[in-house]
Parts: C-alpha cells; sequence; structure tokens
C-alpha cells in the first residue's frame, strides 16, 4: 500500500489527470486518498477497478504483452470469480467508502448487471472494453460471420445501456470513424 501511495503521488506530481491503479488490493484506494490528499492533490480523482474479474477476455492483451498466466502465475487469487457478483458489489461499496471518485468494471461485455449494479453509487461508472472482447469481433468479420461495425456497435451500446458513463475500447478509432 506504502508502495502504490507513492507511485500514485509521483504520477499526480508528474502531472497525471487521473489516478487509475488496478491492483485491486484491499486499501490502496484509501491509501493514495489520504497521500494525495496530505500532498495538496485532493482534487485529483482516482479510479476504483474494484469489479476487475479473473477473465479469460484478457488472453489477447497478456498474449501481446508477453505477460501470459505461465509467467505471472495465476491471476484468480487477487482478480474477482466471473461468478460472483456479491463480491464486486462489497469491492466497490470498499472503494467507495475509501474515497474512489470513479468506479471501473473490467471487462465490460459480459459484465452488464455489475456495470448497472455500480450506478447506485451515483459515481461516473467507466467499462473497459478489453482486447478479448474486440478480438472476437474482429474475428467473427474477418470469418465472415458479421458485419464488424455492426456488432462492435451493439456490444458498445449494451454497455452504455447498462448505464456506463465512459467506454474504454480498442474499437473506439473504427467506431469514431463510421459515425
Amino acid at each position: 500500500l506504502e508502495m502504490l501511495a507513492k507511485t500514485a503521488l509521483s504520477q499526480a506530481e508528474a502531472g497525471a489527470d487521473i489516478i487509475a491503479p488496478s491492483t485491486m488490493i484491499d486499501g490502496m484506494i484509501y491509501a493514495i486518498r489520504q497521500s494525495l490528499n496530505k500532498n495538496g492533490y485532493a482534487n485529483t480523482p482516482i479510479v476504483s477497478y474494484g469489479a476487475k474479474y479473473a477473465s479469460s477476455f484478457y488472453g489477447p492483451f497478456r498474449d501481446a504483452a508477453g505477460s501470459a498466466d505461465a509467467f505471472h502465475g495465476d491471476r484468480k487469487n487477487h482478480q474477482m470469480d466471473p461468478a460472483n457478483s456479491k463480491e464486486a458489489e462489497l469491492e466497490l461499496a470498499s472503494d467507495v467508502e475509501e474515497g474512489a471518485d470513479i468506479l471501473m468494471v473490467k471487462p465490460a461485455m459480459a459484465y452488464g448487471d455489475i456495470i448497472s449494479a455500480a450506478t447506485k453509487w451515483k459515481l461516473p461508472v467507466w467499462a473497459y472494453n478489453v482486447s478479448g472482447e474486440y478480438s472476437m469481433v474482429k474475428a467473427s468479420a474477418t470469418m465472415g460471420f458479421a458485419d464488424e461495425f455492426s456488432l462492435s456497435s451493439e456490444i458498445l451500446t449494451s454497455i452504455k445501456r447498462s448505464g456506463a458513463d465512459r467506454i474504454i475500447s480498442y474499437h473506439a478509432k473504427d467506431f469514431a470513424k463510421n459515425q
């Protein structure tokens, strides 16, 4: 927690507009918030990755980054079980209490229920449409199974409809070009 707080402070000092630690360590939002507040960065927002699932949808990114599970171990010990929606609520509630300004749900496509549940805290809810979700659309379009823009549009619309205020997506550039 001390290292996360120091890292967040160094990012704020370097001019970061927002702090978005994705580590899911209990107490990190509180530690970061206290450090930022104490050092004159009380207005620097913190994103809570309180609903980050141990998902197969991360596969393409991990492969591209060379960080497959064989190297870093099984992430199921610090990311949530995809079948457990109650844990997301507890983790998000804890992060809200600790001072989070924005709630992140990751991945997004299969977690519309979690996105919707996160809206109850009246904080901005962001959804991360990750590499595996993107790759499925690309592969489907390449194989001629679906129209890429129509499929990505439907997926992004469903994420927005679930309650996401912002969507982080690999589809962003292609989607913007086709609007």
